[in-house]
């Protein structure tokens, strides 16, 4: 279980806990729940994109994935904390949601035109965590290391715009600004995650531990560092029960989500 290219399964899912499970606290904290999720799903496109043209898949996650942060926080009205939703024509959801159709929308073109991604497409949307290679463990590594980085470094202002977001422009702390750079962030993140957990459900490993933990603290550092713990107790697990039942990855990392979600309200 944990030689050969199980030691690359071990490392690579580690990596994604600890980026998810930061990325995913202040995802809770800002109320950008469904941009976590229409962020991976959108950027499958570019995985399709990818291997459409024979390049590394985890270049096109990160590009279509960064794209869609970026449409969603350049277009999107000014965001207000954890509602996110004012303006004209809906908000933010809407943004999020257009921009959600448009790059399905090229991933389906994309794959029409191809005639050997039919394995590719299924791994990306629900994770190959036991085929990463060791070519893509040093990609993988290096985008969790950027996006833990570019959190640590804006960690205050985050913090700040996410809890009182009316006092950080009084002092002067763009919402919009931030806003903007914690999507592009997260778009790296969930770019590095997707081969791993899948597309599908790359969204319950973000959330579910970040929720949880929340539900149990709201000390920041505590809440942070108990989401990347359960973020990396769930994908052990789920990697230690899949190995053995031979049942998908991703139904245990969903039910693992869920349950400690579940634990996190009782014991609340």
């Amino acid at each position: 279980m944990f030689s050969g290219l199980m030691a690359n399964t071990w490392i690579t899912a580690s990596v994604v806990a600890v980026v998810a499970g930061v990325a995913g606290f202040f995802a809770v904290l800002r109320g950008s729940t469904f941009a976590a999720h229409a962020i991976p799903n959108g950027a499958f496109a570019g995985a399709a994109g990818a291997a459409l043209l024979g390049i590394n898949v985890l270049w096109g996650l990160a590009v279509f994935a960064v794209g869609g942060a970026l449409g969603i926080g350049a277009l999107g009205p000014g965001t207000r904390g954890r509602g996110g939703t004012r303006g004209a024509g809906g908000g933010r959801d809407v943004v999020t949601a257009l921009t959600l159709v448009l790059m399905l929308g090229l991933g389906a073109l994309f794959v029409s035109v191809s005639s050997q991604y039919a394995q590719e497409t299924y791994s990306l949307l629900f994770g190959e965590v036991f085929g990463v290679s060791r070519g893509e463990v040093v990609p993988i590594l290096g985008l969790g290391l950027a996006a833990v980085v570019l959190i640590g470094l804006a960690f205050r202002p985050l913090m700040l715009t996410s809890a009182v977001p009316e006092i950080a422009d009084a002092r002067g702390v763009s919402t919009r600004k931030a806003e903007l750079y914690f999507l592009v962030v997260m778009a790296l993140a969930t770019s590095m995650t997707v081969p791993v957990v899948g597309a599908l459900l790359m969204f319950s490993l973000m959330i579910g531990p970040a929720a949880a933990a929340r539900a149990v603290t709201a000390r920041p550092g505590i809440a942070m560092a108990l989401s990347v713990a359960i973020a990396l107790v769930t994908v052990w697990l789920s990697i230690a029960l899949s190995y053995r039942t031979n049942w998908p990855l991703g139904f245990f990392v969903g039910l693992a989500g869920a349950v400690f979600y579940l634990l996190a309200q009782v014991g609340r």
